[in-house]
């Protein structure tokens, strides 16, 4: 029985490499993102980046994410309504809000046709997206480990909303 060279070839490394690199990229383009759908509120980007502030953009438009406890609205407890930074499209009842400790402003519902959601691959993993119906801007992401009655958490960037008191 002979021994076999088990040192793998340059060109099977480089393979490897370029398959490894082809899965991430897939996995971040072909996230799903709402963008593809098409949306009551169309703005170009020119537009869009002349009506949003610098930091509303990149998470409304380029599905960034806010810095956990940076936003007002995660403190926000008055009675009203949370609507999109974009097109003041109403998300979130105050109703449905709750202290999830996590640093971002979360919901356990969102108002009735309010919200959309996509799959995201972003991490190499299945996350659940969520934008605003109306514009299609990225709010946030749904977990499975909010309060009942849904057992869901919409955890949103409060940069990708306003806030209306009662």
């Amino acid at each position: 029985m002979t021994e076999r060279n088990i040192r793998p070839s340059r060109r099977g490394l480089l393979g490897w490499i370029g398959a490894t690199a082809s899965f991430a990229a897939l996995a971040a383009c072909g996230s799903g993102r709402a963008e593809a759908k098409s949306f009551p509120v169309k703005l170009s980007e020119t537009q869009w980046r002349e009506k949003l502030t610098k930091s509303e953009f990149n998470v409304l438009r380029n599905a960034a994410t806010e810095r956990p406890y940076s936003s007002p609205l995660n403190d926000e407890n008055r009675a009203g309504t949370f609507i999109c930074a974009g097109c003041d499209n109403a998300l979130y009842s105050s109703k449905t809000k709750y202290d999830s400790g996590t640093g971002w402003p979360s919901f356990w519902k969102a108002l009735t046709g309010a919200v959309g959601t996509t799959t995201d691959f972003k991490l190499g993993y299945p996350r659940t997206e969520v934008h605003c119906a109306e514009c299609g801007g990225h709010l946030g992401h749904i977990f499975s480990d909010g309060p009942k009655p849904t057992g869901k958490r919409h955890c949103i960037n409060g940069t990708a909303m306003d806030f209306k008191a009662v």
